[in-house]
């Protein structure tokens, strides 16, 4: 019988697991974080990333593309390295078998057990993002849309509202 050689190490803290964010994030990551009621630029970047991979599931590879290429600014000034990133960076799916079959896959658009109503879209952002209970999920994804369309021309703006689910989700990208 062999010991178990992990009982006594140290597991690394939830800050040492997460990934770093690039500087040039930032100012975009402090909008969703003041708009979105998010204290840490960490759950406001992973939030950010879930939401931007629910649109783009919603896009085009075109479109996606289209929009990806308006994004090329920073999202928060800051000097810590570990958050330091281009808000098209954001836009990109972090998980490359994901960002791939994104690519290669129709939108997730009509009817079908993968289309993506209201409903299914603020279920996958607070599931998927680990988004806190407490927060609420409208005013975080309003907080996104808000920040996202003031780095967006009106034509991109226009574009992205047209491949919307109908409902809250399409409502709340008006509002922002």
């Amino acid at each position: 019988m062999q010991p178990d050689m992990d009982v006594h190490s140290p597991s690394p803290s939830a800050e040492q697991q997460r990934a770093p964010i690039a500087e040039q994030h930032m100012p975009f990551l402090e909008k969703v974080m003041v708009q979105g009621n998010i204290p840490d630029p960490y759950d406001a970047r992973d939030i950010t990333e879930v939401v931007f991979r629910v649109m783009r599931d919603l896009m085009t590879t075109e479109a996606a593309d289209r929009v990806a290429d308006e994004l090329h600014e920073d999202a928060l000034d800051t000097q810590e390295k570990a958050l330091q990133m281009e808000i098209t960076d954001l836009w990109q799916d972090t998980n490359p078998i994901v960002g791939f079959l994104s690519r290669v896959r129709p939108p997730w658009q009509g009817p079908g057990i993968f289309k993506i109503d209201s409903d299914r879209f603020l279920f996958r952002v607070a599931n998927e993002s680990g988004m806190p209970p407490e927060r609420d999920r409208e005013q975080v994804v309003k907080a996104i849309f808000a920040a996202t369309k003031a780095e967006l021309s009106s034509e991109r703006i226009a574009e992205i509202a047209q491949w919307m689910p109908e409902g809250r989700v399409a409502e709340l990208w008006s509002e922002a």
